[in-house]
């Protein structure tokens, strides 16, 4: 448990009072904690783990957090399948803010730390934001699997023209207008479409074509994507969605694949398009199998 503190301690140290990973047990880089994620979203630290323990298992980080003066509550947040049906997330000490935001690179985004899985904003994507808000000037971007339109915000601070947010969550999109209004971005001609991507295609060819298409989907949810059956159809739509010499940020975060899934895709399904590289989680994500995690693409149209 010191090793877990001290990298804890060091990461803290990093965030500078911003949003970010202080520790990625997942990544099997400390054994005995693969199930031990720790999430900073200022003021509160989010414990997660992924089998069944209890915070009794961690006590000693506990009371570590408790001395930390910038730490004002901690929430505890089981991942099993178990959990979904009896004790779920719940706050372990301290008081939550009433309406909790986070920043990143100078950008605010609402969070959510009692949700049962996802706060609004996913950390390991902090280097594919900085990428897209770095290429967006003048860009008209296409968001795909937006979510709370993190993405997008990222975009319109980089200084694109336009962004199309295409999601089935309604709620979540709201998220997203929340995000723009946080950041003072309602000058930028952003778009918020609650539809189904799958039968939506004729609508986002007319808003198009695209100079920057970003696709982050979930890995697996039923009744709306399952990547081993429609990531392909998403891939086959590209060449009539990105400009000539456009780009493609393409992100995909099932452990039991490997780059080779959304690669031989790429072949198959868009062969105008050439990798030009890879994106990390960044430095707070360590991971021992880099194709274990989350796997981003960078793509550009070659005609």
């Amino acid at each position: 448990m010191r090793a877990v503190i001290d990298w804890v301690e060091q990461q803290l140290e990093l965030a500078q009072g911003e949003a970010r990973r202080l520790f990625h047990g997942r990544g099997g880089c400390f054994a005995g904690y693969e199930w031990l994620v720790v999430d900073w979203l200022p003021p509160v630290v989010v414990v997660r783990a992924y089998q069944a323990e209890s915070p009794d298992s961690v006590g000693e980080l506990l009371d570590w957090l408790r001395q930390r003066e910038e730490v004002q509550a901690v929430v505890w947040q089981p991942r099993t399948r178990q959990s979904e049906e009896g004790e779920g997330v719940r706050l372990l000490w301290g008081e939550l803010p009433e309406q909790h935001q986070v920043r990143e690179a100078g950008l605010a985004y609402r969070v959510d730390c009692l949700a049962r899985q996802n706060s609004g904003l996913f950390l390991d994507m902090r280097p594919g934001r900085a990428w897209v808000r770095e290429r967006a000037q003048g860009a008209k971007v296409l968001n795909l699997f937006a979510y709370t339109c993190a993405f997008s915000v990222a975009a319109a601070a980089g200084g694109a023209t336009s962004v199309v947010n295409v999601d089935m969550s309604s709620r979540s999109l709201s998220r997203g207008r929340d995000n723009h209004r946080l950041n003072e971005l309602d000058s930028v001609d952003v778009r918020y479409l609650a539809v189904n991507l799958l039968k939506s295609w004729g609508k986002l060819r007319k808003l198009g074509p695209y100079d920057l298409v970003i696709v982050d989907p979930p890995s697996f949810q039923p009744g709306s994507f399952v990547a081993e059956k429609d990531y392909l159809k998403v891939l086959k739509r590209l060449p009539e969605l990105t400009a000539a010499g456009g780009r493609v940020l393409l992100c995909h975060n099932d452990p039991r694949e490997t780059r080779l899934f959304v690669e031989t895709l790429m072949t198959e399904q868009a062969p105008q398009f050439r990798l030009e590289g890879y994106l990390g989680a960044g430095e707070d994500f360590p991971d021992q199998n880099e194709s274990g995690g989350l796997k981003v693409f960078v793509y550009q149209r070659q005609e």
